[in-house]
């Protein structure tokens, strides 16, 4: 009998570490797949942002399509001002500015139009994947874009965004719902966003 209790005990105290050992693994799992996916998401909203501001620099406001951005990427391009000549330090000294040069033909401006995706991505940039969100099967970037009044003047923005319920499914719920609140008692979006159609944030993202 003494014998029986002794085993009985000693596989408590295994079953004990092992769950104690879990506690602690858990998170530490969690966090570290969590942040792969975020470092993956915020990368793309910033290809999204750099292709909005592209866009927009073009033609006066932001999109609200994907498949209007990503046309952008693919075809269209975008205005590049080449400057060829110079000012010699000895006119620099005398005060002249390159505004006084180009005035005076020492420097000549010529305007050119770069495809845009030789220009402000990789050679190997696939646009097509510009709207779907990392580590997901089907899931996509929602993006929208609205018109503010900041200071009597009209302010065009953007926001896209994924919540982390989407960006996390598979993982643990508990912990996902723990984030979601701790996000949300900080005033921020529980998920990962870039840009703001409520206020003009200069279209930074949360994590920034």
């Amino acid at each position: 009998m003494k014998k029986i209790i002794q085993i009985a005990l000693a596989i408590t105290i295994v079953v004990l570490i092992y769950f104690i050992w879990e506690s602690i693994q858990t998170p530490i799992r969690f966090n570290k797949e969590k942040d792969k996916r975020q470092d993956a998401t915020e990368l793309r909203l910033i290809d999204i942002r750099t292709a909005q501001i592209a866009y927009k620099d073009e033609y006066g406001k932001f999109t609200a399509s994907f498949d209007t951005l990503i046309d952008f990427i693919k075809y269209d391009s975008m205005k590049l001002v080449r400057a060829e000549g110079s000012i010699s330090d000895e006119l620099l000294a005398q005060g002249w500015t390159e505004a006084i040069a180009v005035q005076e033909g020492l420097i000549v401006r010529d305007t050119i139009r770069i495809a845009i995706k030789d220009t402000l991505f990789p050679a190997n940039f696939n646009a097509d994947a510009l709207c779907k969100v990392p580590f997901t099967e089907n899931d996509l970037f929602e993006m929208a874009t609205a018109t503010l009044v900041v200071s009597k003047l009209n302010v065009n923005v953007f926001e896209a965004k994924v919540l982390n319920n989407i960006l996390l499914h598979g993982m643990d719920r508990q912990l996902v719902i723990n984030l979601n609140e701790r996000m949300k008692n900080q005033n921020n979006f529980p998920g990962v966003k870039v840009g703001d159609i409520v206020e003009p944030n200069n279209n930074a993202g949360n994590w920034e």
